[in-house]
């Protein structure tokens, strides 16, 4: 899969919540979801492995894409839980958006068995868009394991994830990262935990950025703190490896504790990523570089 992000690294610990199609029917449980970093592991890779998964990867601010979602809602009602409707929001979910490699919204993309099938960009009438569930439904036929089960079938959730999550839905970060940091002293190898505690920390980091501040450190390349906010600023607009690039020639130009400090940033923007990601082996390469 194309992209910047592992897939799979993004994990699951919400609910899918009941959705209402545009026409005002009731979808059946669980055919539309709304997908985040969260629950993108269960609600897509999981369920994909049961039934397709339509992941549209949309903008509230684009009428393009509301109509979209709204035609795909209209469809998934009429098919008794064959596929899975997910719906990701791109302003709120830069990640999936990188892995999926989404050039221009709305970008539709089947998944089956954790893996993109088909995909394409733009809006489609609802006839193509029937034509095309129909093509993905014959091609995975007898293929997977069949409509999943329904929400009292699943294993109960953690509840520590569940107050970490609402507390981060409900924008109290302090609050989520209290509560991953209590996890991981009662689990200290608790990977999950781990992950979500650097995704709390750099979005804290990246929420309070001063406005300009990439034309700041660029004014001022020996400016540490600009180039540590710019990086930020750079990785949060998608751009990974200008991030990486920035802070690469901060190390060359630096020693002592100021290397030191913009290495170990470094190195926690590339635990952000999968480590097998072509753009972050050649950051670790150029790094080892730059050091040696």
């Amino acid at each position: 899969m194309a992209g910047a992000v592992d897939l799979s690294a993004l994990k699951e610990r919400a609910q899918a919540k009941p959705a209402t199609g545009a026409t005002g029917g009731t979808q059946p449980a669980n055919a539309v979801v709304d997908v985040s970093e969260a629950n993108f592991e269960a609600e897509v890779l999981q369920k994909s492995s049961a039934v397709p998964v339509v992941v549209v990867l949309a903008s509230t601010r684009s009428e393009p894409s509301m109509a979209l979602t709204e035609a795909f809602e209209r469809l998934v009602a009429q098919d008794a839980g064959t596929w899975i409707l997910a719906r990701v929001d791109v302003d709120t979910n830069m990640r999936i958006a990188q892995a999926f490699g989404v050039q221009a919204i709305p970008t539709t993309v089947a998944v089956a068995q954790g893996q993109p099938l088909a995909d394409f960009q733009g809006v489609q009438s609802e006839e193509q868009l029937r034509a095309w569930i129909d093509a993905i439904l014959n091609a995975v036929e007898g293929k997977l394991t069949g409509p999943v089960g329904s929400a009292e079938e699943a294993p109960p959730e953690d509840p520590r994830f569940v107050a970490a999550e609402e507390a981060l839905e409900a924008g109290d970060l302090a609050g989520a990262e209290a509560a991953y940091e209590a996890i991981l002293a009662a689990e200290p190898a608790n990977t999950e935990a781990k992950t979500a505690l650097r995704h709390v920390n750099f979005i804290g980091r990246a929420e309070v950025l001063p406005d300009g501040i990439i034309a700041t450190a660029d004014a001022d390349p020996t400016d540490i703190d600009a180039a540590l906010q710019a990086a930020d600023a750079e990785l949060f607009d998608q751009r990974p490896e200008d991030a990486f690039a920035r802070l690469i020639a901060t190390v060359k130009r630096t020693a002592g504790d100021d290397r030191t400090r913009v290495r170990t940033r470094l190195l926690e923007l590339f635990e952000l990523f999968d480590p097998a990601e072509p753009f972050v082996v050649a950051a670790r390469r150029k790094l080892a570089l730059a050091l040696y």
